[in-house]
């Protein structure tokens, strides 16, 4: 599942994103109403959370307005401290699915992601990824090998949940970093090496297919299929 979330209050961003996350959702975040109105309508996804009060001349309610005008159906939980019974009012007539006042609690909002989510008519959520005999179960966390399991730290988790949610496909540094860490690109960092060095002892070593790959001087991959990249 994809999930954008518009949100200006840094702190805040970072707790539904790595809730979210742990969730089993991919998300990407942006703080402006601006960056917002471009994410929301040229890239697909499956539900938005988006703040009322943005920076900028592009407010929560005009990025709706838009995406309805353009005709597209992905529901909108707008997330905002205006409590009022005519700030809701306006939000839902905007176009807006669902209303939550802040604070909140975190079950209450991943409750009403999930609602938004079967009322749209979006599939079933993924509670299971697999690659060859590599077995993701993202609701409990684990990860299993040939039915043997395999013990990752959090961060770990996630850095697989993301490689083999775009199994087949180069994932750079880059997106690594901005995704599993939260962070904009470095490039004198070594963390991602690092991390992809340990991931790949761990799910690699001990088997005799390898699907953790190293495409030299762009990012990695993972998948099943044999390949004439490097191995590091």
């Amino acid at each position: 599942m994809r999930c954008l979330v518009i949100e200006d209050d840094k702190e805040t961003a970072q707790y539904i994103c790595n809730g979210l996350k742990e969730a089993g959702f991919t998300v990407g975040w942006c703080a402006t109403g601006l960056d917002g109105l471009h994410l929301a309508t040229n890239e697909r996804w499956d539900v938005i959370v988006m703040d009322r009060l943005l920076p900028g001349d592009v407010d929560g309610l005009s990025i709706i307005q838009t995406l309805r005008k353009l005709g597209k159906k992905t529901p909108v939980l707008i997330l905002t401290a205006l409590a009022s019974v005519h700030e809701r009012v306006r939000g839902l007539q905007s176009g807006g699915d669902d209303y939550l006042t802040k604070p909140f609690a975190f079950s209450e909002f991943l409750a009403r992601v999930h609602a938004l989510l079967r009322r749209s008519g979006t599939p079933a959520e993924v509670t299971e990824l697999w690659v060859a005999d590599l077995k993701l179960d993202l609701q409990r966390r684990t990860v299993e090998r040939a039915n043997q399991p395999i013990a990752l730290q959090p961060r770990e988790f996630r850095l697989l949940e993301y490689l083999v949610r775009h199994q087949g496909q180069v994932v750079t540094r880059t997106m690594l970093l901005e995704a599993v860490w939260d962070q904009h690109f470095d490039p004198q960092t070594n963390v991602i090496d690092v991390q992809i060095s340990r991931l790949r002892r761990k799910i690699d070593k001990e088997f005799a297919l390898p699907l953790l790959q190293t495409v030299r001087g762009v990012g990695y991959m993972i998948t099943a299929v044999p390949t004439l990249v490097d191995q590091i």
